[in-house]
């Protein structure tokens, strides 16, 4: 079995989520006392909030890709970044180590060729929605054409995501929110 490195932090609920459903994963491919072969480096979510808020995407590069050397020695045979705004720095990452880079747009583009989706609604962070790395990637080589909500619904999906659920909380009226912004979008 190889060894996932899992660059996470990005919040630890984040991290969490990743790490249970991997190990679920496992289990549901080997059998129930298996469980992923993982090594998790985390950073401090606050410090890399904080380079994001500021723009600082070579800051945030820099910070990711010393976590995800830190998987590499200690011996990762493939890295995932345990976020969807990390994806903004991905290629900065994946160029500065030795491994396979998992790119999450890669996985969610395959899974929605694979159910013949043509088009896909994209929600995530206002910085996630607004930069172009993500859509771009689902659209170069998925084929996918990708909407995003409106400049309102990216302010409130902003502020569950970051006020929210990185902190492990889920608001009524929130989900009710994020359904509705999912809804425009369909």
């Amino acid at each position: 079995m190889k060894l996932i490195g899992i660059v996470g932090g990005l919040s630890w609920e984040a991290t969490a989520l990743y790490y249970r459903l991997l190990n679920e994963a496992a289990a549901r491919a080997l059998g129930p006392h298996h469980n992923a072969r993982s090594v998790i480096v985390s950073v401090d979510f606050a410090e890399a909030l904080a380079l994001a808020n500021h723009g600082d995407w070579d800051g945030l590069a820099t910070l990711l890709t010393e976590a995800a050397r830190q998987a590499c020695a200690a011996g990762a045979d493939m890295v995932l970044l345990g976020a969807n705004t990390a994806h903004i720095v991905a290629d900065q990452v994946a160029a500065a180590i030795d491994v396979p880079l998992l790119h999450i747009a890669d996985v969610a583009g395959a899974a929605a060729q694979d159910r013949g989706f043509r088009h896909v609604g994209l929600i995530g962070t206002r910085f996630t929605l607004e930069s172009p790395i993500y859509a771009e990637r689902l659209r170069e080589r998925f084929g996918l054409t990708v909407s995003t909500p409106d400049a309102a619904a990216r302010d409130e999906l902003q502020r569950i995501i970051i006020d929210e659920l990185t902190v492990g909380r889920i608001e009524p009226s929130s989900r009710r929110n994020c359904a509705a912004i999912m809804e425009q979008l369909r």
